[in-house]
């Protein structure tokens, strides 16, 4: 069995997949903050969910990167974690 850094390794190889994984960059940055926001703050998805006005399954799609959410969501999100929300294009 192949670990998941040996794995990783092979499949960037092929271009197509590189590229892919390349633009999927940002989303996994901003999972990463939410989760990391949330867990130092010592919130479960449900209290985070409780927090936004949803639920615990939106949270969860959310992190997981199954969720597209608007600006007006992420706004929410950042409000309830103390946070900010920066944007930029470069």
């Amino acid at each position: 069995m192949k670990s998941y850094k040996t794995l990783k390794k092979q499949l960037l190889r092929d271009k197509e997949i590189r590229k892919a994984y390349d633009e999927l960059g940002p989303e996994f940055e901003l999972i990463q903050m939410i989760i990391e926001k949330r867990i130092k703050q010592n919130l479960t998805q449900s209290e985070l969910a409780e927090k936004l006005g949803t639920k615990q399954s939106a949270i969860s799609r959310l992190e997981r990167g199954a969720y597209n959410p608007t600006l007006a969501f992420l706004r929410k999100t950042a409000n309830a974690l103390g946070a900010e929300i920066h944007i930029s294009f470069s």
